[in-house]
Parts: C-alpha cells; sequence; structure tokens
C-alpha cells in the first residue's frame, strides 16, 4: 500500500511517499508563504516516482490559517480526484523526540507557540496555543521560543500515528484576523 503524507503546518511545505513503510520518495520546501506554489512541484517529483498512491494522510495543525489550510485542501482535493481515502493526524504528533516525558512545540507567531505534552509518545495535554512564559514547567533555558534549529513533523511518524489516529477537523487555536464588518 503506497501512502502519500502531507504537511503544511510550519512554515515547511513537506511530502513523502512510502510503501508500507518504506521510504520512496521525500521532498520539504522552506517558505512560510510558498505552500501553494512548493506543494504542486513536490507531488510531481513524487510522482514521477511512483504514480500510485492508496491513501493520503495529511497533517491537521495546530498551525497558521493558510498555510494549514493550503495542505489540508491539496491532500483533500488528491484524494477526492483520485477516490482515495484520506487521513489527518496532528502535527505536533508527528515531532519525532527521544524521552519519555516531553512538550513539542512549533513557532506560532505573534510571541506564542503551539505545543502538547507527551507521555511515552501518547499526547497528554494540547495541542494549545500560547506565549512561552504562560506554559507550566517550561524551562526557557532548555527550550526557548525562538532558541535552536526548528523541529518539524517526521513524515514516518505522521504514516505511524494515521494508523491510530484519523482527526477531520484543523487545529484551528486562535481567533482569524479578520473581523465579519457587521462585528466592526
Amino acid at each position: 500500500m503506497n501512502y502519500l503524507v502531507i504537511d503544511t503546518a510550519t512554515d515547511r511545505s513537506s511530502l513523502a511517499l512510502f510503501n508500507n513503510n518504506d521510504l520512496l520518495y521525500s521532498g520539504f520546501h522552506d517558505g512560510a508563504t510558498e505552500h501553494a506554489e512548493a506543494l504542486p512541484k513536490l507531488l510531481k517529483e513524487c510522482l514521477s516516482v511512483e504514480n500510485k498512491v492508496d491513501q493520503v494522510v495529511v497533517g491537521m495543525g495546530p498551525g497558521p490559517y493558510t498555510g494549514l489550510r493550503v495542505g489540508i485542501i491539496f491532500a483533500m482535493s488528491f484524494a477526492n480526484a483520485r477516490q482515495i481515502p484520506w487521513i489527518g493526524v496532528c502535527s505536533l504528533d508527528g515531532i519525532d523526540i527521544d524521552s519519555d516525558s516531553y512538550l513539542v512545540a512549533t513557532d506560532a507567531r505573534r510571541k506564542e507557540i503551539y505545543y502538547a505534552k507527551y507521555q511515552d509518545g501518547i499526547r497528554i495535554q494540547g495541542p494549545s496555543v500560547s506565549a512561552p512564559s504562560e506554559i507550566e514547567d517550561l524551562d526557557i533555558k532548555k527550550f526557548g521560543f525562538g532558541f535552536g534549529d526548528p523541529l518539524y513533523p517526521s513524515m514516518a511518524l505522521l504514516l505511524a500515528k494515521s494508523k491510530t489516529k484519523d482527526v477531520k477537523q484543523p487545529f484551528y487555536l486562535r481567533r482569524p484576523d479578520a473581523i465579519e464588518s457587521s462585528a466592526r
């Protein structure tokens, strides 16, 4: 079975193709506003390696609204066009940390982070959005907002999580910036 895995919950557009658990293709493009341009190019490269796709797995966030929406709609459209199923997973669940108890976080902009806490690889809290200073037990020296290299979801781990979870609604954790005219 061939699985197409897509994630745009961060500033990176990631796309991979697996035959069961064997990686056939992996590509990414960095650029917070370039998901819509990057995904078709990555898919074209991917399909030149193997055209058969049986299922699509897509990261459902949390992430910035526009980038997240691009990835989800792209994945759903591809699945619908091919008449194959799609499965959504929490993008934070795909960040691979070698520890029993840990917190993962991605940049939510506006001096905030999207985060979730895990125990033995299972999410026990979140996903949530907050300023780092508001998160209990967050050691800013160990994990500081804006410090170190960013972590991105592992396509292999997203695929593994899709076997046990199916998220159908995106994780939009804050209200949109836009305000309806009637509410102004």
